[in-house]
């Protein structure tokens, strides 16, 4: 039997969190839950400690973002198996036994087929990256009845919900933490393909992603680390010294003036990603295997894609 630990990183929102752990609490499959919390206000590490006295509790001082958590988390583990777990998605109780199943054989990572609210559209089945490295969930908006389409090309699982081989996990170092927020589970999908780990996907492994309960309007600080994330992957996998480079500038123009001129009327976006560019100067150069891009995935679907994803985190 696997070894599993599931890493939630947290901060405020205890009725996410609490929801979270509850339901893990039920899984047939025995695992250690490590619960990392970034600086919450609203008192979750005290919270944890009494109602969850089973759940090991890392408390941090101040938001050290999504990477940084997830690698702390799973460095306070042993087991064979590392999931990562948003505290806004809610599993059955066989969820964790159907999602390491695939692990069984030589795969490096699972992705979970995760729901929308409704539970009769999907929310992710994974990611996929179009040619110039940008990664979007797979499937979104589909009806769960296409879980088990081929397209779009599944590089691995989404950050909310995944599990990775811990041997993988550690080949390629964790996350990176260069990086506070956004496109990180892309990266590290992209790294693992690279090291020759294969992705898989568990369509009997669902779970429902309540990400509307937990939207807020994005803030100008928020956009910056989005653009911020882009920039830096943008230069670390020499995008624009690749055959996509004038797709990608074209792209990043049309996302970044859309943004300013219609969503936010300012210009975060376009200064988080020169200073990611800047800050992923002399990174190592990630090159990922070609069959882990999705060639099908044209300019205008790239761009539909990216502002129907922007749009719908800038909903509150």
């Amino acid at each position: 039997m696997l070894a599993v630990d599931v890493v939630v990183p947290v901060f405020n929102r205890w009725e996410l969190t609490e929801s979270c752990l509850n339901g893990l609490k039920q899984q047939t499959h025995p695992h250690t839950v490590y619960v990392v919390d970034n600086g919450s206000a609203d008192g979750t590490p005290e919270r944890l400690r009494e109602q969850f006295p089973e759940a090991h509790v890392v408390a941090l001082a101040q938001n050290r973002g999504f990477s940084a958590a997830c690698n702390r988390g799973a460095r306070e583990g042993t087991g064979d198996v590392v999931v990562l777990l948003n505290n806004d998605v809610e599993c059955p109780a066989d969820f964790l036994e159907r999602l390491i199943a695939p692990l069984s054989g030589e795969a490096g990572s699972v992705s979970a087929l995760l729901l929308q609210p409704d539970e009769k559209r999907i929310e992710s089945f994974g990611l996929a990256v179009d040619p110039t490295l940008a990664g979007y969930p797979r499937l979104r908006g589909e009806p769960r009845t296409v879980a088990q389409a081929e397209a779009p090309v599944l590089i691995g699982p989404s950050g909310a919900a995944g599990a990775y081989r811990r041997q993988a996990w550690e080949d390629v170092g964790g996350l990176d933490e260069g990086v506070f927020a956004y496109a990180e589970d892309v990266d590290l999908a992209l790294r693992l393909r690279a090291a020759g780990w294969e992705a898989v996907a568990a369509g009997d492994a669902v779970a429902v992603h309540i990400g509307s309960a937990s939207a807020v309007t994005r803030s100008a600080w928020q956009r910056y680390q989005g653009g911020f994330a882009r920039g830096y992957f943008l230069r670390r996998y020499g995008v624009l010294r690749s055959q996509a480079a004038l797709r990608a500038l074209a792209t990043e123009t049309l996302v970044v003036a859309g943004d300013a001129a219609v969503f936010s009327h300012d210009l975060a976006a376009l200064r988080g990603r020169l200073a990611g560019w800047r800050a992923a100067r002399g990174c190592e150069r990630v090159v990922p295997p070609a069959d882990a891009i999705d060639r099908d995935i044209t300019f205008w679907k790239s761009v539909r894609l990216r502002l129907g994803i922007y749009s719908a985190k800038t909903a509150s």
